[in-house]
């Protein structure tokens, strides 16, 4: 861990990450959905993603503090990971707004749910969550340990990946062939790639 940045600039890094905390506590408690919505589907992964979020993040932090294993001795990394952190904040929060009325944090089908397939749902299927798999990626970038890496990313990646294999088997159960036509068209979470 480059303790150098964290003594320098530690504020900016406990805001961002406190911000980033609270928007997501807010839009869990806003948009968890209604009674209103159809039958929710979600498997338990929610649950299990909050579950798996807090641990990931917890324990990088003193995974870094018993091990030496710097990605790169400058605080450049530290800075690179602050900014993916960012950036995937506003992927997300951008991909939420344009799915409007839509967009809940449990798995289900809403009244009128339609396809979402312009703005960056016209690359990804997932946008929301690649934001999110961007900010945890920076955020274990910005301590600057490979291991507290490992830690922050890969169990949260697994679970968000569990997610969206939930959330394709609803969406195909609800409208067959149409998703499966934009699923051809379509990444998971990374244009082109997946």
């Amino acid at each position: 861990m480059s303790s150098n940045f964290f003594a320098q600039n530690g504020y900016l890094f406990y805001t961002i990450y406190i911000g980033w905390l609270l928007s997501e506590i807010l839009l869990n408690r806003l948009l968890r959905g209604s009674d209103t919505d159809k039958k929710q589907q979600d498997k338990g992964s929610l649950g299990l993603l909050w579950f798996v979020i807090i641990a990931s993040t917890a324990a990088a932090w003193p995974v870094a503090t018993f091990t030496h294993a710097l990605i790169y001795p400058s605080v450049f990394i530290n800075y690179t990971g602050l900014i993916l952190v960012v950036i995937g904040i506003i992927i997300r929060f951008t991909a939420i707004s344009q799915l409007g009325r839509l967009f809940t944090v449990m798995v289900t089908i809403r009244e009128g749910h339609l396809i979402k397939k312009d703005g960056l749902y016209k690359y990804l299927r997932h946008p929301s969550y690649a934001g999110s798999l961007l900010s945890f990626f920076g955020y274990g970038l910005s301590i600057n340990n490979w291991y507290s890496l490992i830690v922050a990313f890969v169990p949260v990646l697994l679970v968000f990946i569990y997610r969206m294999q939930v959330e394709e088997k609803v969406l195909l159960s609800q409208f067959n062939t149409e998703y499966e036509d934009y699923m051809k068209h379509t990444k998971r979470v990374i244009p082109f790639i997946y």
